[in-house]
């Protein structure tokens, strides 16, 4: 089959007929819906006015174009602009665009709308794509030309850049308010503290007795989880009225130094301007201690002894060391004779099993080392029936409390021996020869450049250096036995107060009165044990007796 040749006219011309920009497109169609964004950055009077003006301005401007229909005027005032986020009615608009609402929006510069480079642009890129111009007058720009794109981010980057120098001066002051020690207290969300007489904390005393609570059952050895769960069980609020308490809650409040009296300025730093993202200060940048600001609801004796607590709850590992001895695993709160109960031949903590016989169950404790590595670790360590053992221990409990007197008078002079009140005329009297042999050290160090002199020089040398070491071994020693000496004390004062006001004639073995009043629990055959409270007195009892 042949086919039919198409011919064309000779005097045919193709005129190409340029596209309409989407504006004139809309504009000839129907009137735009034209909106408006402006926007201030803080909420001073002065920026209020002129919030309200620009809202009346551009009410009028739209209005009295014929070819314009409103399509609203949003407006974000005192919010900050470096995130989208966090202006509500910004937001509001660009929903109100992608459902075809809204074809044009005016704005006074693009500073804005928005101090965020990337953010800008995203958004102006969006709305070009749905058509919708953006015009800034101050800068004379319309969205929707070709030209626009280059000037749009160089004016961004400078609002950017703007946004970044404010961070910078208000970082530079809020640190200069902090040198001052002028403290920011957030009372909404510090339990037991209110806003008092010229702006000073005053004490809640309901909520200072939650937090008293809190810091007492964690040195009593109850674990973040049953804090909170018994705060729950009792239907007892959070400062923001809820009554469910998360574990970071409590853990927030037991490493607040602020129940001291203190407060430490600067913990956390605004890391970008933009993201507005927090980070913990690990010494990038100086931190602040302002003491004695408020009145403290805890002791500093008591902080310092939970940051210790968790610090050793948080280190615990179950490994066997060098000695042959395997420390206790990972805290746990459940049993109290899991942190205290030893054994005396190895020095592993024991641990609790249950053992099956003839379809009966019997709780015993064993040494973790004995149930690791059988005889070779631990020889003869004995197993300890639960119940013996619970029954020597409330008889320890109870002969304690008969003698608490005599031992607290006992505790007292031994403690006050070692708390010397000549100590740190010693301590400062062996850090003034420090400085002498280091200065001496100095001088023979020159002479030991010589060669008629360097031998004596390196002899003497030598002899300071061990001088120095000895008196810095002595520093250490009797600084750590008058902290260790502090520490009993304090517990000391903590234990005679609780037996003053609490009834420990114990007839039942309780895990509470345990962990509040002992230090350890030394198995020392499978026929006796020694307790020693807290303090150093010592009780030995025997485990099958009355």
């Amino acid at each position: 089959m042949i086919g039919t040749a198409i011919t064309t006219p000779s005097n045919m011309r193709i005129v190409m007929i340029p596209a309409k920009a989407q504006e004139e497109i809309k504009k000839a169609a129907k009137c735009l819906k034209v909106a408006a964004y402006c926007r201030v950055s803080t909420d001073d009077k002065e920026q209020k006015t002129s919030y309200e003006a620009q809202i009346q301005y551009y009410t009028n401007k739209i209005n009295k174009n014929p070819d314009w229909q409103m399509a609203g005027i949003f407006a974000d005032e005192g919010i900050t602009g470096t995130q989208a986020k966090k202006r509500p009615q910004f937001l509001k608009m660009i929903r109100l665009c992608r459902q075809g609402k809204i074809d044009v929006i005016l704005t006074k510069s693009l500073s804005r709308f928005a101090r965020n480079t990337v953010d800008s642009l995203n958004y102006i890129r969006e709305l070009k794509m749905l058509g919708i111009a953006v015009i800034s007058e101050k800068e004379n720009i319309n969205t929707l030309t070709a030209e626009s794109e280059m000037l749009i981010t160089i004016m961004s980057c400078f609002a950017q850049a703007e946004s970044e120098s404010i961070s910078k001066n208000v970082s530079w002051g809020v640190r200069q308010s902090f040198k001052s020690g002028n403290v920011p207290m957030q009372y909404k969300k510090l339990l037991g503290y209110k806003k008092g007489e010229n702006d000073l904390p005053e004490i809640v005393p309901e909520e200072a007795e939650i937090v008293k609570e809190i810091f007492r059952s964690y040195l009593d050895g109850m674990s973040l989880k049953q804090i909170a769960d018994s705060l729950n069980s009792r239907g007892i609020k959070t400062k923001h009225k809820q009554t469910v308490w998360q574990t970071e809650v409590v853990k927030s409040i037991l490493v607040n130094e602020k129940y001291t009296g203190d407060a430490l300025l600067q913990k956390t730093y605004i890391t970008d301007c933009i993201t507005k993202k927090s980070r913990k200060n690990n010494g990038e940048l100086p931190m602040y201690l302002v003491k004695n600001h408020h009145e403290p609801i805890i002791s500093r004796t008591d902080f310092n002894r939970v940051q210790e607590e968790m610090a050793r709850r948080g280190a615990k590992k179950a490994i066997a060391n060098k000695l042959g001895k395997t420390e206790q695993g990972k805290y746990s709160a459940k049993y109290a004779l899991s942190e205290l109960l030893i054994c005396g031949e190895c020095g592993s903590h024991y641990r609790r099993v249950t053992w099956t016989a003839k379809g009966f169950k019997e709780i015993k404790w064993r040494c973790i080392n004995r149930i690791q590595y059988g005889k070779k670790k631990c020889h003869s360590s004995p197993t300890v029936d639960e119940q013996s053992l619970h029954k020597a221990i409330v008889s320890a409990i109870n002969e304690f409390c008969e003698v608490k007197d005599d031992v607290a008078k006992a505790l007292r002079e031994s403690i006050t021996e070692v708390l010397d009140p000549n100590l740190n005329g010693s301590v400062q009297a062996a850090q003034q020869r420090i400085d002498e042999l280091t200065h001496n050290i100095d001088e023979l160090i020159k002479l030991a450049t010589v060669p008629e002199t360097a031998s004596t020089a390196m002899v003497d040398i030598e002899k300071f250096s061990g001088e120095m070491k000895t008196l810095r071994e002595f520093i250490e020693t009797e600084k750590a036995k008058q902290m260790t000496a502090q520490r009993g004390s304090a517990e000391l004062d903590t234990i005679l107060e609780r037996l003053e006001n609490e009834d420990f004639n114990m007839t039942e073995y309780d895990d509470i009165a345990v962990r509040q009043l002992i230090e350890k629990v030394t198995v020392e055959s499978k026929d006796s044990i020694t307790v020693t409270f807290k303090g150093g007195f010592e009780v030995r009892k025997e485990l099958n007796g009355d």
